[in-house]
């Protein structure tokens, strides 16, 4: 997983007081009179209410519940006084122009991904230097003549339309696309044919959140998962009605038939994939990260399927099912925390009848595998860094890529039946390449190379282990300039995730030079939650064992003041998403360790979340408050809750988005509008992205102006030298 919404920083080496005298902050309060509490900022007003829960014999307070209510006019009012007195104040900032500009020469580069073959036509994403938005290019194989297929700088005036996701089918005759509306989860499935550039009018599919779609072989349709869009059925609730349906090309999609039913369980996910040759549909059900169930159907007669049958269900653990040449060839973390390969025969599906050829290597984690080539590609962490392995279907050893260096890189790329195939590698400081091989004779050749205005070769990369609190060893990737010496002074970035089995991989970003060249220290440790060391590593830091992840994190920011390179007060925390969650929860946890704090598209109401966004599909990550164990865990690292007035936190710039329909923006809302009123430290800023979904707006010049704010903002809160 790279750091996607993590973008760079700008450099000032002294506090801003925010422009601002002391002020005096009103906060009204329903039933009480009005309320004054001392702030140095100029912050918008805000009501606070008398609100109590009550959980299991505690009195919770919420007194910020009204900003929930995202579509309520005094909702909307505040939220435009915060963004404009947040943009207001983060335009002031030393040197945000300049690195606003630094940014724009960073990110006018031209880059291209890893070839898809679909018959006699091959299609690439590619960005352009000088457009917005990454567009999808197809080249005739044949004549070598390329042209834009899907240009989404094209679609809207406003840039408001986003294309959320395509699969070419299997002949290159046809290409499936989401188009999202400010770059939001909610997605519209359309068609376009490959020949003529002519998108359909009838194959228009509301509902296509989860659609990914799966082409059958002949190209004539293709398997999707549906979701109701009606306000009839809670958007909380809509995941429980998926419904997993086939679509032929060119028939009215309302009438589309029903594969296989809503599971009910507004937890899970569900999505249906066709092999390649078309003999076998498998339906698969997730249970957040931790348990998928597999069926199958035999579809050799596509006119007569066979009946549904269980291939793995019931069991607490992962199954990802490839087939080839009628066998499943099964990635599994069942019996095997690290992961192994199993190979399954459909004519005897049961579990007694599966065959190991890939058995769990101690210290390294199987990430994935892929067939390309008639041969099994595995791609393998050792310590968060890639290794790639070729072996026979039957499990025996052919070979390993050689990989350039210490980094991150992919299984082989390519199609089943097709000796030709792709990896990609990259590293913290190598920007990325693209290799072609062959499966047959190992054969590699570069094939593309990311060209970057960076002088990489100033950097170096180091990767330490550290102990975390209970004394678990815990790794981390630090970049800094060759001549940074350990003065105690180094301005540093810490990156962090820690969830839902998502490895933090050191792929290259070149949003991280701009804070590196000013010679500042960049780390990012593969804390618990993840999945850098398996299926254990994960569940170490879920549920209730959280806490682990932000024990890890915190120790991180010990362990890189112990060794000389910074001090408390230096140091900057990011993350978003779960990532937010994690910025939260260390800031409020340890607010004396940070010298700012940025919090982006978080969840931050730990009680709550699971009310609204996407939250019950995140149950499984967390637990719920309406589980009494879970809500003692809960209430004790909720951010939101653990704010305690008159308290010296850190600087904090919340990030919200307005079309962000995964994390309800609810979360940022609340938590920015209860630090305000209590911490006696840095400004608190929210600064809400318009036109933005979850990962925020999908264009160029958006990241520019996003990353400019937040690390001018970081680094302006650090103090002098």
């Amino acid at each position: 997983m790279n750091r996607a919404s993590l973008v760079p920083v700008c450099l000032a080496l002294f506090l801003v007081a925010m422009h601002a005298p002391l002020a005096r902050s009103v906060e009204q309060t329903d039933d009480s009179p009005k309320t004054i509490a001392v702030s140095p900022f100029h912050y918008p007003p805000t009501r606070r209410l008398d609100l109590k829960d009550t959980f299991f014999g505690t009195e919770v307070e919420d007194p910020y519940r009204w900003l929930e209510d995202g579509k309520s006019p005094d909702v909307l009012a505040w939220i435009k006084a915060q963004d404009d007195y947040a943009r207001a104040e983060l335009r002031k900032l030393p040197d945000r122009d300049a690195m606003a500009a630094r940014l724009r020469e960073l990110y006018a580069i031209e880059s291209i991904g890893v070839p898809t073959r679909r018959g006699d036509r091959e299609f690439n994403t590619r960005r352009y230097a000088d457009k917005e938005k990454a567009v999808v290019v197809v080249r005739d194989r044949r004549t070598g003549i390329e042209k834009i297929l899907l240009d989404p700088n094209t679609w809207s005036a406003d840039g408001s339309l986003s294309l959320a996701g395509w699969r070419a089918s299997w002949n290159g005759k046809s290409i499936a696309y989401k188009v999202s509306r400010n770059n939001s989860d909610h997605a519209t499935l359309h068609v376009i044919d490959v020949g003529s550039g002519k998108v359909s009018a009838i194959d228009v599919i509301e509902g296509a959140r989860y659609a990914n779609p799966s082409w059958t072989p002949s190209g004539d349709g293709f398997y999707y998962t549906w979701i109701p869009t009606s306000n009839a059925v809670a958007a909380v609730d809509r995941p429980g009605h998926q419904e997993v349906r086939f679509h032929r090309l060119g028939t009215d999609p309302r009438k589309d038939p029903v594969i296989r039913q809503k599971t009910g369980d507004p937890r899970t996910f569900a999505w249906a994939t066709l092999s390649r040759d078309g003999h076998w549909l498998f339906y698969s059900v997730a249970r957040g990260m931790r348990s998928i169930d597999v069926w199958f159907r035999d579809m050799r007669r596509p006119s007569k399927p066979g009946p549904w049958q269980a291939l793995a269900v019931g069991r607490p653990a992962i199954y990802q099912v490839s087939a080839w040449k009628d066998r499943f060839y099964i990635h599994t973390d069942d019996g095997a925390p690290a992961y192994r390969v199993l190979r399954a025969d459909p004519r005897q599906p049961a579990r007694e009848h599966w065959r190991e050829i890939v058995p769990e290597r101690a210290g390294e984690t199987l990430t994935g595998i892929r067939i390309v080539g008639n041969r099994l590609s595995l791609g393998y962490l050792k310590d968060v860094a890639s290794r790639i392995e070729v072996r026979e279907l039957d499990g025996k050893f052919v070979r390993e890529v050689e990989l350039p260096e210490v980094g991150s890189s992919t299984t082989l790329l390519g199609n089943e039946d097709d000796d030709k195939a792709y990896y990609v590698f990259t590293s913290l400081t190598r920007p990325t390449e693209i290799y072609r091989t062959s499966v047959r004779t190992g054969r590699s050749s570069l094939w593309y190379k990311l060209k970057v205005p960076v002088d990489t070769g100033k950097f170096v990369v180091e990767q330490s282990f550290y102990a975390s609190r209970d004394g678990t060893r815990v790794p981390m990737y630090i970049v800094r300039g060759k001549d940074r010496r350990r003065d105690g002074r180094a301005p540093t970035l810490l990156y962090g995730y820690g969830g839902f089995n998502a490895s933090m991989t050191p792929d290259f970003d070149i949003s991280i030079f701009p804070w590196l060249e000013r010679g500042g220290l960049f780390a990012m440790p593969g804390i618990r939650g993840g999945s850098e060391y398996g299926k254990e590593w994960h569940q170490l830091g879920m549920r209730r064992q959280k806490q682990n992840v932000f024990d890890d994190f915190i120790a991180a920011a010990e362990y890189l003041i112990k060794q000389g390179w910074t001090r408390p007060g230096r140091i900057a925390i990011q993350g978003s998403s779960n990532g937010g969650l994690l910025v939260g929860a260390a800031l409020t946890q340890r607010p004396d360790l940070f010298g700012a704090a940025v919090c982006g598209v978080p969840l931050l109401d730990m009680l709550r979340f699971h009310l609204s966004g996407s939250g019950k599909t995140w149950i499984d990550e967390y637990g719920s408050a309406d589980n009494e164990l879970d809500f003692r865990v809960l209430n004790a690292y909720s951010p939101y809750h653990r704010v305690r007035p008159r308290t010296k936190y850190p600087s904090v710039l919340v990030v919200s988005a307005d079309s962000d329909d995964r994390v309800d923006p609810m979360h940022a809302r609340k938590f920015a509008a209860r630090l305000q009123a209590a911490s006696t430290g840095g400004p608190v800023l929210l600064r809400t992205q318009r036109n933005a979904g979850h990962y925020g707006a999908d264009s160029v010049s958006a990241a520019v102006e996003a990353t400019a704010d937040e690390y001018a903002f970081a680094l302006a809160q650090m103090g002098g030298d």
